[in-house]
């Protein structure tokens, strides 16, 4: 295959798939994502050609993809989490199989739930919640906020860290209980990683200047992450 379409998984960089390294570590041109860890980047070989996507529209990194590929070069575009989750892995795919270049999918740890479960929290938990509804949330005001606050189950909002205030605002103002539990977390997974949780109707001022992106997870299972806690204490 000429091009792969890589997950780098959630931000640690150990958390890349062993097919994923095979491939970075052979590729002649590299395409990554802002948020990949740096570690990554370095494993390409010196002499790769290295492309910060974030220096390019969508479009623009499309072309570059089928350029490079149809010239036969080994291409490794390297995506933070999932290439297919919310990392607009599938229009690539699309625009190199629309251009009969060979292409390469190689799935990633997603964050939706690698993040939660580095800070303790499981995004389903029998009893508490068998359902997971994940979502966009940079746009919040065009959110069906009425049908996210009816669905059951755990809440995790990708790109959610900068609006969490106005969602709240939005699930509240829809029925969901301002006392449901929720949780921001911040660089998930590195050694960056912040997380503060509280009710939903204080989430806001609980995570105030934490640094974006960030992962918002929502429901009863974010209590979870209080009972793991007290358990490590007592047995500390």
């Amino acid at each position: 295959m000429s091009v792969a379409l890589v997950g780098a998984g959630p931000g640690d960089p150990e958390l890349i798939t062993v097919r994923g390294l095979k491939r970075l570590r052979a590729c002649e041109v590299l395409v990554y994502d802002r948020l990949v860890a740096d570690e990554l980047v370095d494993e390409a070989p010196a002499d790769a050609l290295r492309i910060a996507r974030d220096d390019f529209k969508q479009e623009d990194v499309n072309k570059l993809l089928v350029m490079h590929g149809r010239n036969g070069r080994r291409v490794v575009r390297l995506k933070g989490g999932d290439p297919f989750v919310f990392g607009r892995g599938g229009e690539e795919a699309l625009a190199l199989a629309d251009a009969g270049v060979p292409f390469e999918l190689v799935p990633g740890v997603s964050s939706i739930a690698a993040v939660p479960e580095s800070v303790g929290i499981p995004v389903t938990h029998r009893g508490v919640s068998s359902m997971v509804t994940a979502f966009a949330a940079n746009d919040v005001e065009k959110l069906d906020a009425a049908a996210l606050a009816r669905v059951p189950g755990t809440l995790v909002a990708f790109m959610g860290g900068a609006v969490v205030g106005r969602l709240a605002e939005r699930l509240i103002e829809n029925g969901l209980s301002a006392g449901t539990p929720a949780a921001v977390i911040s660089s998930g997974t590195t050694d960056r990683e912040q997380v503060v949780s509280a009710p939903l109707g204080a989430i806001a001022a609980a995570a105030h200047g934490m640094p974006t992106p960030a992962l918002v997870v929502i429901g009863e299972v974010v209590a979870v992450r209080e009972a793991l806690s007290a358990l490590r204490r007592s047995a500390a």
